[in-house]
């Protein structure tokens, strides 16, 4: 029987976030104000309709606008594969990547060990990607795309589910030897 962990984790908003929704905000007052404005000055009262309407639907595109920007990733290890989908205000679920954990090259915990390092596609799955302390770097050779990098935030659980199929020399280092430089 294969073993399954799973963990949710929840992506922290940045400041690129709010301002996409204060600029929705802004768009939906402005857009109807200014078709009122021009019903005014141009002496059409249908105008003063189009925008009503216009602030209606534009309701709905700033619910939908704050909705996508609620991300979660999702890490599941089963058996001795991990994988990782990106789910969107829990209405659309994206796989992200599918990694054979025994093809694993490296797992750190330090961002300086994939510098200067070219990789073909970079994944990045992390709760937050400025925290370097929680994030781990993974580097493995993907049949689609090559040498590969993905960034994520896994917690103890999902390690400890990695380690059995993880190479040695990576369990060593990242289990046994944390503090060792």
């Amino acid at each position: 029987m294969s073993e399954f962990n799973e963990q949710v984790v929840k992506r922290v908003n940045k400041p690129k976030n709010l301002i996409i929704k204060i600029l929705s905000i802004v768009l939906l007052i402005t857009v109807p104000v200014l078709c009122a404005f021009l019903a005014v000055l141009v002496q059409i009262t249908y105008l003063i309709y189009v925008g009503f309407f216009i602030f209606l639907g534009g309701i709905y595109a700033v619910w939908y606008v704050f909705s996508l920007q609620k991300v979660e990733y999702e890490y599941t290890v089963l058996g001795d594969e991990l994988r990782i989908a990106k789910i969107i205000s829990l209405r659309k679920r994206k796989k992200v990547c599918s990694v054979p954990i025994k093809s694993i090259e490296t797992l750190e915990k330090d961002e300086k060990s994939t510098q200067g390092k070219r990789f073909l596609k970079t994944f990045t799955a992390a709760r937050d990607i400025d925290r370097a302390d929680e994030n781990y770097f993974l580097t493995y050779n993907d049949s689609a795309y090559g040498k590969s990098l993905l960034v994520f935030s896994p917690n103890e659980d999902i390690l400890l589910a990695m380690k059995p199929h993880l190479k040695k020399d990576i369990v060593i280092k990242l289990f046994y030897n944390r503090n060792a430089g």
